[in-house]
């Protein structure tokens, strides 16, 4: 993690959503040597009566309106299917000069939401994307070094106001993370291809398995193989389920060209045409092997 600089340590952070994401900022924040005050939008009292406890806010508000008053930086950590009434709800609280951005896995549906739901405060609105996360959830899913060298997506609309912009910029270099900007729709389709995409995939397969009727051997003889393909399973399947009809626009191609590739390698199966095979799983083996090398 980087060092907080000056600027960072004077801004007053909210942080609506102390799950993975959220409460891994507020951990980054604190072990990144950050001095300034953390506030906490949460669902309920038990959860605000939680962040205190394990030092995740100094002060946790169930009322968001209340929780992001006096905040000038507000981090919105929440499912995308939660995005319209938060936005909703926050709006009242908000300083003027308060800059709002989000983690939310798509972008386009999130800027339509922050359109309706600020208003004129659009502009202090910066959307991101921290591609980064595990399968699990909740108040103890989070840790200090999620973000660090992971990749960091911002996706500025025209209203973006430049200086919202360097603001989030910082937040994110100081939990360690390396910082881009892409365009809404454009992210919306790599994330369908990378992220979503897999995630269908790994929720249908283990479905299906564990839909048949000798689903207790199966499990019992998977390997390794089995366990890495699927580990995203694990996910909310709530947020998922969010996620992708947010994303529908951009997952239905990549996922209708999917299930033409299997088709073909299904046809391959039956035909025992092992050259096809052969070709298929070379190329992806290469694609695979280069990009493991790219991430060292």
């Amino acid at each position: 993690m980087s060092a907080v600089d000056t600027a960072l340590n004077n801004e007053r952070i909210c942080v609506v959503g102390l799950g993975l994401i959220g409460g891994s900022i507020a951990r980054g924040l604190r072990a990144a040597g950050y001095r300034g005050t953390i506030s906490a939008g949460v669902a309920d009292r038990a959860e605000a009566d939680g962040a205190r406890a394990l030092g995740l806010a100094d002060r946790a508000e169930t009322n968001l309106t209340r929780a992001v008053d006096g905040a000038t930086l507000v981090v919105l950590a929440v499912p995308i299917g939660a995005m319209p009434g938060v936005f909703a709800d926050i709006v009242d609280g908000l300083a003027p000069d308060a800059v709002v951005t989000d983690t939310g896995s798509t972008k386009l549906s999130v800027i339509a939401d922050a359109r309706a739901g600020l208003g004129a405060a659009i502009g202090r609105f910066v959307p991101g994307h921290p591609i980064a996360g595990t399968e699990r959830s909740g108040l103890d899913a989070g840790f200090a070094t999620l973000f660090e060298q992971r990749r960091v997506i911002l996706t500025p609309t025209p209203e973006t106001d430049r200086d919202a912009l360097s603001r989030v910029e910082a937040l994110w270099s100081a939990l360690g993370a390396r910082v881009s900007e892409m365009d809404a729709a454009h992210h919306d389709e790599v994330l369908a291809a990378t992220s979503h995409l897999p995630h269908v995939l790994a929720f249908t397969l283990v479905d299906t398995l564990a839909r048949m009727a000798e689903r207790t051997e199966i499990f019992e003889y998977a390997a390794g193989g089995f366990a890495d393909f699927t580990r995203i399973a694990s996910s909310n399947p709530d947020l998922w389920g969010d996620i992708v009809t947010a994303n529908h626009d951009a997952i239905l191609p990549v996922l209708d060209r999917y299930i033409g590739d299997l088709e073909a390698v299904r046809t391959a199966i039956a035909a025992g045409d092992r050259a096809t095979l052969a070709t298929t799983f070379g190329q992806a083996k290469t694609a695979r092997d280069g990009f493991a090398a790219g991430r060292g």
